[in-house]
């Protein structure tokens, strides 16, 4: 009984919980609906007979790196013409409900659905999410209200459009809708956007320009038909005619044939617009951070990272460089990126001779678009092997190579395979130059060396390395094979010319970046630019690629004396890169303070008569040249390239002969021991010519050499051609066996003949006085004559001196001067033999 009893007070409390719940509730909805009340009465229902006297207000103002240059305001002479509804396309108001809001004829102003999907989506985070607006609620938006986002603006938009549509025949509404919508850059407005992308009026668009038209607006300069996203352009009017198609507005033979059409873009016009690639760039990037009411509407101010002076100076050297090409080369086209690698700031972006050009698709930013890159790409490949133990001085072989697995080492397919698979690469002049350094095979940019590296480094770890630098359109890497080395894959002049910076800056990556600051209308700092620095690669690899791509000496075979390349006095790091049938050339060079990259080619790919320096190069070396004068002409630090040769394989270390190796004293000519110095220390390598695989197990470069080298399925193809050719020249090289290995060990470099040296003064049982000069003076009783020493007080290096030893100090003048201080003398006897001495002296303090 007691339990039922405690039942039924639980439901009644419940009941009750449930009723204060209800009351609440209720009282939330009086209150809101109070409110709605009160903002329907205080809201004026908008002119709309005065459209046509709305000027645009608070433009977004695009400035250069100072913020007192104007690049691009985005209103500037803003091209809009008013018409009746009756001269607007059937195919432009159907398309435009089509996309925007289907049930416009239907609803009230505003859709409950939509507008509660957009409301628990914003506010939860679930769902799919969308602004939910309709066309009635785009224009109040883009008219009558600011483009503060807030809870406040969303209901007076609602309110708004709700009365506008009780006010307005919905013909009226989709009339100043389509009268007023932005269409890109200065373009607002149906009647100025047919005339400007099809030079006709509004009333005479196809369907399929129609879709297209409706398509823009969604993101103005992401989907211009000027700009690199044509392909997202025809997407989506395709959806548009696929939306029309479901709505019944088209029937499917209307559908196929818009689909279909072929729709030409008359050339766009000229604006008043500096540096118009970068300025594009800058919007687009702003539009798809902010969206395009914002950047459209708000009032932006937006400090870009971009040098004035050098944007103009690059513009004039694509511009004379591409003409020149045009008529030496048949390269119609040029580009150009220059970057700070300290803070991945954009200081010019050139993305063609002439955004204005029709004739070459001038406004095709050729800076973000993607092309093969040629032997461009090469240092990223070297720059893992450096990762992985290989040096400039190991050599590889510039001979006739097969490196498909399916052909035998000459080229030819085995019985059922394709031939059309086999993979023999070539160079430029046909020649084949026998054993090279990976130094020299960078520098002169020689293809089968390279293609060789990549598969000892590995295509995964390579393509890491790149991407880790900066690349970001290689994608999956198991689309490629070792044909991208010498430029299989697409990637563009801008991440290029950002990876490239990683090397100038000894391994740390700064993100490129083109904005330095954004402010709201009220001068609110919306961005700025911070520092966001990633060591991606060992600054000694990275110096170590700069000390080859700056090596004027070991490109010389391939560029000659002084090409291009060079800058007499400034130590520049360069590449080339040249494609197949010269579609593309390539110079991307860097100083620790700059790096510039230069495209140049046809955008249509249409082959040139040269490629690499002979067309890029003129272009990089004015502008180089230029840039030089303002930026600082620093050095690179020189890599550490000591290797200890007792500890490092032969094969490693440039010695193509062979990979077992004895050592020599060249004083005693007998075999070295541990106590025989460096000095005089000469290797032996015993002949025994092998490919490198032979030698070294590319799973582990360092380790020691494989037990079954020929399982690796390039060994034959690197060993039969490197047998070959040892057999026609190995006459022209010493033969070193095994039996001229000295049986006598080094007896000049011993124990017993180092120096002996004792300290005389100062004396270890005196105390000395501070300010009073001390002489040094030793005593040396060794088997060969002293040479040098070197003098250490306290752990400090103090000075190397030669007999007669005349040196002193005063006590005072020492930086940590001690009661009792260690004095150490290293010394060198005439036959490189070197011993320690150890002593102190006391100074009164």
């Amino acid at each position: 009984m007691k339990e039922i009893f405690k039942k039924l007070k639980k439901l009644y409390q419940n009941k009750k919980l449930m009723k204060n719940m209800l009351f609440l509730a209720a009282g939330i909805f009086i209150l809101g609906f109070g409110t709605l009340i009160a903002l329907l009465a205080s809201l004026k229902i908008p002119d709309f007979h005065s459209f046509e006297d709305r000027k645009v207000v608070n433009s977004t103002q695009i400035y250069d790196r100072t913020g007192k240059i104007l690049l691009y305001d985005i209103h500037q002479d803003v091209k809009r013409t008013d018409i009746p509804f009756e001269q607007m396309s059937p195919n432009i108001k159907n398309a435009t409900v089509a996309i925007e809001d289907a049930e416009f004829y239907n609803h009230g102003g505003v859709r409950v659905s939509s507008t509660l999907r957009a409301l628990f989506s914003n506010l939860l985070h679930i769902g799919i999410g969308g602004g939910g607006s309709t066309i009635t609620q785009q224009l109040v938006k883009n008219t009558l209200l600011t483009t503060n986002r807030s809870y406040v603006r969303k209901i007076k938009e609602w309110v708004l459009a709700i009365k506008i549509d009780n006010s307005m025949p919905k013909d009226k509404i989709l009339e100043a809708y389509l009268n007023e919508i932005p269409y890109g850059g200065n373009i607002y407005g149906i009647e100025a956007a047919s005339k400007n992308y099809f030079n006709k009026d509004a009333a005479e668009l196809t369907l399929a320009e129609a879709a297209y038209l409706a398509s823009i607006p969604q993101s103005p300069t992401t989907l211009s038909p000027y700009g690199k996203n044509k392909a997202k352009l025809d997407e989506r009017k395709n959806l548009v005619l696929s939306r029309m198609l479901t709505l019944k507005f088209i029937t499917q033979d209307q559908y196929t044939q818009a689909k279909n059409e072929v729709v030409g873009f008359i050339p766009q016009a000229t604006m008043g617009i500096r540096a118009p690639h970068f300025v594009f760039w800058i919007k687009d990037y702003l539009e798809q951070k902010y969206g395009a009411d914002v950047v459209e509407q708000g009032g932006l101010k937006v400090t870009t990272t971009l040098d004035a002076n050098l944007q103009a100076q690059g513009e004039q050297f694509v511009k004379d460089g591409a003409l020149q090409n045009e008529k030496d080369w048949g390269g119609s086209n040029a580009g150009l990126v220059a970057i700070d690698p300290k803070t991945g700031q954009i200081l010019s972006m050139v993305g063609s001779r002439n955004y204005f050009d029709k004739d070459i698709d001038g406004n095709y930013n050729i800076a973000t678009a993607t092309r093969q890159p040629g032997s461009s790409f090469k240092p990223f490949i070297y720059a893992t092997a450096f990762n992985k133990g290989f040096t400039p001085d190991t050599v590889l072989f510039d001979l006739p190579t097969e490196f498909q697995t399916t052909c035998d080492a000459y080229g030819k397919a085995f019985p059922g395979h394709n031939q059309s698979d086999c993979y023999m690469p070539s160079d430029y002049d046909g020649k084949y130059r026998g054993p090279m350094s990976l130094r020299d095979a960078l520098a002169q940019s020689i293809n089968i060396p390279a293609v060789q590296l990549f598969y000892l480094a590995g295509l995964p770890d390579s393509l890491k390395t790149a991407e880790d630098m900066g690349i970001t359109t290689l994608g999956n890497i198991g689309q490629y094979g070792l044909t991208l080395v010498i430029g299989g894959g697409e990637v563009s002049l801008l991440d290029m010319t950002s990876a490239y910076g990683v090397f100038a800056n000894d391994g740390t990556k700064n993100p490129y970046t083109g904005i330095l600051e954004v402010q709201d209308l009220n001068g609110k700092i919306l961005e700025q630019y911070q520092p966001n620095p990633q060591e991606v690669l060992p600054k000694n690899t990275a110096l170590t690629i700069s000390d080859v791509l700056s090596d004027e000496t070991a490109r010389e075979p391939t560029f000659g004396v002084h090409s291009v390349l060079y800058l007499p006095g400034k130590d520049v790091a360069v590449k080339t890169g040249t494609t197949n049938n010269n579609k593309d050339a390539w110079t991307i060079g860097y100083t620790p303070d700059i790096v510039v990259g230069v495209w140049a080619g046809n955008n249509d790919n249409t082959p040139m008569k040269k490629g690499g320096a002979a067309v890029a190069g003129p272009i990089w070396n004015k502008f180089m040249n230029e840039a030089l004068k303002t930026i600082p002409a620093e050095s690179f630090e020189k890599p550490d390239l000591e290797i200890n040769p007792t500890l490092v394989k032969p094969a490693l270390r440039g010695f193509w002969q062979g990979g077992e190796n004895f050592f020599i004293d060249k004083i005693s000519g007998k075999l070295a021991t541990p106590n025989t110095p460096m000095e005089t220390l000469e290797e032996k390598v015993v002949t025994n010519v092998h490919s490198i695989l032979y030698w070294v197990d590319k799973k582990n470069i360092l380790g020691g050499a494989p037990s079954n080298p020929s399982s690796d399925s390039q060994f034959n193809h690197f060993e039969i051609p490197i047998q070959n050719w040892w057999a026609q020249n190995k006459y022209k090289y010493p033969v070193v066996t095994l039996d001229q290995k000295p049986t006598a060990l080094d007896d000049v470099h011993t124990d017993a003949n180092k120096p002996k040296v004792s300290v005389i003064s100062p004396d270890s049982t005196m105390i000395h006085l501070p300010g009073k000069r001390i002489n040094l003076q030793i005593g040396s009783s060794g088997t060969f004559p002293l040479q040098k020493i070197d003098i250490f007080i306290n752990g400090i290096y103090m000075e190397t001196e030669q007999p007669p030893f005349d040196f002193s100090f005063t006590p005072l003048d020492l930086e940590n001067l001690q009661d009792i201080n260690d004095l150490k003398i290293i010394s060198y006897d005439t036959m490189h033999n070197k011993s320690e001495t150890d002593s102190t002296f006391k100074v009164s303090q």
